[in-house]
C-alpha cells in the first residue's frame, strides 16, 4: 500500500470519527435547543391562548403606555451618560501618566462584586426620599458602569499605536487624534457593553422598587405576587420580551458589518500615555468621586448598619442558613449548567454549520430575557402541564440554567478552542471511540475553563433575586431574598449581614474577570 493512500484513509478515518462524535453531541444540544425556547415558546402560547381581544385589553392600556415610557426614558437617560463617563474614565486609566494606574483599574471594576439591588439599598440608607427617574439613573449607572468599562479599557490596551503615531505625523493633535482614530475603533465595545446594561436595566427587579420606579419588571412581580398565572403579568412579560428583542435589533442596526482588524500583530510596543499636567487633579476628582459613589457608598452604609446592629444581627441560624444554600444552588447550579453547555461548546468549535450555529444561537439567546419573564413562564408551564414540579429545587436550577446557560458556553468555548484537536484525532487512532477521545483529551484540558464557567455562573446565581424569589420551594432562602424580604420589612440592620455576605462571595469572582481580561491583552 502506497504511504499517500495510506494517509488519506487515516484522514478519512478520524473524519468520520470526529462525525460519529459529533452526532451524540448534536441531539444533546438540540435538546437542550428545544428547552431554551421554552420561554419564547410560552409567550406564543399564552397570547394564542386568551384570544385577540384579551390580547387588546391587557397590552393596549395606559399602564403599558406608562411602562413603555419609564423605560424609554431610563434607557435613553442612563446609556449616553454610561458611554460618555466609561470611555473617560478608561481613557485616563489606561492612556495618561495617571499614578497607580493599575489600582485605579481594579476600583473600576470592583462595583460588579455589589448586587445592583444592595446599591439601592445604600443609597436609600444615606437619602430615605430618593425615588424617581433621576434616582434610578444614578444608581443604575453606578451599578452597571462596570460592564461598559471593562470592554472599552481591553480594547485600549489592544489598540495599536502605530495608527496614532501616523495620524499625529500628518498633523493631527491630540484631540483630533482620539476623535478621528481612537474613538472609532471604540465604536464595538461600546455598542456590545451598551447592550448589557440595557438588557440589565430592562429585567433589573430589586434596584427600581426601592427606588420606587416602575418599570416592566416591577410590574410584572407585582401582578404575579397578587394573582399567580395572571393573564396580565403574561402579556407584560410579552412586551418585556418585544423591548429585549428591540434592544437585540438595534445593536445588530447599529454594529452593521464594519469590523476593526489588522494582519499581524501591529506595534510590539505599548501607546505612549499621554500627560495629564494640568488635567492630573480633575482626573483624580473623577475617579475619587465615580469610587466614592459606587463603592464608598455601600461600604460605609453596611459598616453604619452593622454597627447599629451589633453581635445580635449575626446570632442564630438564618444568615449562616441562607448562605449554606446560597452556596449549595450555586455551585449545582453552576455545574449543570456548564455541563448543559458543553456539547453545544464543543460544536461550535469543532463541528462548525448552519445548523449548529441555529443550535448556538437558541443558547444565547435566552440570556437576553429577563429573569422574571423565565420565572413566569416555568410557573405557568409547571402550574399547567406538570404541577408536580412547581416550586421546586429541579423547577429552580431549571431556571438558573436557562440565564446563565450564555456564561457557561463562553468559558467552555474559549478553553476547548485552545486544546488542539490532533489530540483527539491522535486517541481515536489509537482504538478509543469518538466520545471516549473526546472527554480524554479534549474535556480535560478544557476543565481549566469549565472551572471559570461554573464560578461565573455560580456569582449570577448568588445574586439572581426575581427568580429565585418566584420559584424557590417553601422553606428555601437565599442571600439576595433574605436580604430582600428584611428590607421589605425596613429592617435595614438586620439585611446588612446578607449583603456583606454577597459582596464577600463575588468579589473574588469579580477579580478573576478582571485579570482575565487584562491577561487577554498581554498585561
Amino acid at each position: 500500500m502506497r504511504p499517500d493512500h495510506f494517509r488519506r484513509t487515516s484522514r478519512l478515518r478520524l473524519r468520520s470519527g470526529a462525525t460519529a462524535a459529533s452526532w451524540p453531541l448534536l441531539a444533546v444540544a438540540s435538546i437542550v435547543a428545544l428547552f431554551s425556547l421554552l420561554p419564547f415558546g410560552f409567550i406564543l402560547w399564552v397570547t394564542v391562548d386568551v384570544g385577540w381581544e384579551t390580547v387588546k385589553a391587557l397590552v393596549f392600556r395606559p399602564r403599558v403606555g406608562d411602562l413603555l415610557v419609564n423605560t424609554a426614558l431610563l434607557e435613553i437617560t442612563t446609556l449616553p451618560v454610561t458611554v460618555i463617563l466609561c470611555i473617560a474614565l478608561a481613557w485616563i486609566v489606561e492612556r495618561t501618566d495617571l499614578p497607580m494606574a493599575g489600582l485605579w483599574s481594579w476600583l473600576m471594576v470592583t462595583p460588579l462584586a455589589v448586587p445592583a439591588f444592595v446599591h439601592s439599598y445604600a443609597w436609600i440608607g444615606i437619602m430615605p426620599g430618593m425615588k424617581g427617574l433621576w434616582s434610578a439613573v444614578l444608581v443604575s449607572v453606578l451599578a452597571y458602569f462596570p460592564f461598559l468599562y471593562l470592554p472599552i479599557a481591553a480594547t485600549l490596551r489592544r489598540l495599536d499605536p502605530a495608527i496614532e503615531d501616523a495620524a499625529a505625523s500628518l498633523g493631527l493633535g491630540p484631540w483630533r487624534v482620539f476623535f478621528r482614530v481612537i474613538l472609532p475603533q471604540l465604536r464595538l465595545p461600546v455598542l456590545g457593553g451598551a447592550m448589557l446594561v440595557a438588557l440589565h436595566l430592562l429585567s433589573e427587579y430589586g434596584l427600581f422598587v426601592m427606588i420606587r420606579f416602575d418599570t416592566f419588571a416591577t410590574a410584572i412581580v407585582d401582578v404575579f405576587q397578587s394573582a399567580y398565572n395572571s393573564p396580565s403579568a403574561n402579556m407584560l412579560s410579552g412586551v418585556l420580551v418585544l423591548c429585549c428583542g428591540l434592544v437585540l435589533g438595534l445593536d445588530l442596526w447599529l454594529r452593521g458589518r464594519e469590523r476593526y482588524a489588522r494582519v499581524g500583530t501591529g506595534s510590539i510596543r505599548p501607546p505612549v500615555r499621554q500627560k495629564l499636567g494640568g488635567w492630573l487633579l480633575p482626573a483624580h476628582l473623577l475617579l475619587a468621586t465615580i469610587t466614592a459613589l459606587a463603592l464608598g457608598v455601600p461600604m460605609v452604609t453596611l459598616a453604619h448598619w452593622l454597627w447599629f446592629g451589633g453581635l445580635a444581627i449575626w446570632q442564630g441560624d438564618g444568615v449562616w442558613s441562607a448562605f449554606a444554600q446560597s452556596i449549595g444552588l450555586a455551585l449545582a447550579g453552576g455545574i449543570l449548567a456548564t455541563m448543559v453547555a458543553a456539547p453545544m461548546a464543543w460544536l461550535s468549535v469543532r463541528a462548525p454549520g448552519r445548523y449548529q450555529k441555529l443550535l448556538e444561537s437558541c443558547h444565547y439567546y435566552v440570556g437576553s430575557l429577563p429573569g422574571v419573564v423565565v420565572a413566569l413562564a416555568l410557573v405557568t408551564i409547571t402550574v399547567r402541564v406538570a404541577l408536580p414540579l412547581y416550586q421546586t429545587f429541579a423547577t429552580l436550577i431549571a431556571a438558573y440554567i436557562l440565564l446563565f446557560l450564555p456564561r457557561a458556553i463562553v468559558g467552555l468555548r474559549a478553553s476547548i478552542a485552545q486544546a488542539p484537536v490532533e489530540l483527539e484525532r491522535a486517541a481515536m487512532s489509537l482504538g478509543k471511540s469518538p466520545a471516549r477521545a473526546v472527554w480524554a483529551t479534549t474535556m480535560r484540558l478544557a476543565a481549566p475553563g469549565a472551572g471559570a464557567s461554573i464560578a461565573l455562573v455560580a456569582m449570577g446565581i448568588t445574586n439572581e433575586l426575581t427568580a429565585t424569589l418566584m420559584l424557590s420551594p417553601n422553606g428555601v432562602e437565599t442571600l439576595a431574598t433574605r436580604f430582600w424580604s428584611l428590607t421589605s420589612e425596613i429592617d435595614y440592620a438586620a439585611a446588612a449581614p446578607y449583603a456583606v455576605m454577597m459582596v464577600i462571595l463575588s468579589l473574588p469572582l469579580t477579580l478573576l474577570v478582571q485579570t482575565q481580561s487584562r491577561r487577554s491583552t498581554g498585561q
